[in-house]
């Protein structure tokens, strides 16, 4: 087990290096300089010569790459080119945000989704389960950015009971923080509420059909237990990885939730350093996310030993 965890934590190392040096020069081949953003397109070519110099674009490409690399090393992401602080101070200030809103998403989803995919299951072909199916069906249908003015407009203008826009830090307040919360959290976690519950019905159902599950009904087994305890348990393999999957894009699927509730995340302040070319913002969000991506894969592969004890890795 500790040499399989060592594989991956290196393998996990190489793919962040690889998405990291991918994403340094693919921004660097788009149409766009960020000098020109900031001093406008009359800027003279001595202030414009001026200013790459000092934001360190001035060299070849494998320079800057050097320089940035070099930095990276020592836990130093850079300035943001734009805004002139640090980038970690940037991603520090965004990351709580959008960590809270799919923290709190993900929670939502389970809640709704692990229960009715069960019931769906243990129920098939009745009433409980044909209404799971077609509020599974509705979630996925709905645009987040649709959802989340309807929300709006219903329980924030009409009824009062949420804010409509904003952030509240957790250090104010759990109640006050999840307030603000409640309504981007439903509006995010609808849509993956409605694929974990239609994972979960299908590997349900399939576990149901073993024969182990036939054999512990025959020895007179309340259905809870051959339900819960049998079946759920091999059933979460495969809802265990989609709920890993979930939670990674949830962290940069908030982008247009964030915009709707007047949110600073991670998702809308990677939009906008895009569009502004600030080099060193994008690459320290695509990083933070990519490590995100792999650590929560890593999370899920460990958590297989803990659900199958039949799992064993080499």
């Amino acid at each position: 087990m500790r040499i399989y965890l060592l594989k991956r934590v290196l393998y996990s190392l190489l793919v962040m290096w690889g998405v990291a040096t991918l994403v340094f020069f693919m921004l660097r081949a788009i149409p766009g300089d960020p000098v020109t953003v900031i001093l406008g397109e009359e800027a003279t070519p001595a202030a414009v010569e001026q200013l790459r110099r000092n934001l360190g674009l001035d060299g070849p490409f494998y320079v800057q790459y050097a320089r940035w690399f070099g930095r990276l090393l020592r836990g130093d992401l850079g300035r943001s080119i734009l805004a002139g602080e640090q980038v970690t101070v940037l991603l520090l200030q965004a990351a709580p945000r959008t960590f809270s809103i799919a923290v709190l998403s993900l929670i939502i989803s389970l809640a709704l989704a692990i229960p009715a995919g069960i019931i769906s299951a243990a129920k098939k072909h009745t009433f409980p389960d044909h209404f799971a199916t077609v509020v599974a069906f509705l979630g996925l249908s709905m645009p987040n950015f649709w959802l989340g003015i309807v929300l709006i407009l219903f329980f924030a203008v009409h009824l009062g009971w949420f804010p409509s826009m904003g952030y509240v830090p957790l250090a104010d307040g759990f109640w006050t923080w999840l307030w603000h919360l409640t309504l981007p959290a439903v509006t995010t976690g609808t849509a993956f509420a409605a694929i974990i519950a239609r994972m979960t019905r299908s590997t349900m159902l399939e576990v149901l059909n073993e024969t182990y599950i036939s054999t512990a009904r025959s020895k007179g087994l309340l259905e809870r237990v051959v339900v819960l305890k049998h079946a759920l348990r091999n059933a979460l393999i495969p809802v265990i990885t989609v709920i890993g999957i979930a939670f990674s894009l949830l962290l940069v699927g908030t982008v247009v939730v964030e915009d709707v509730f007047a949110i600073q995340g991670l998702g809308r302040t990677l939009v906008r350093s895009i569009i502004n070319r600030d080099f060193p913002v994008v690459q320290g969000a695509i990083l933070l996310v990519s490590g995100i991506f792999v650590g929560m894969n890593l999370l899920i592969d460990i958590l297989y030993t803990y659900i199958n004890p039949k799992i064993r890795f080499e």
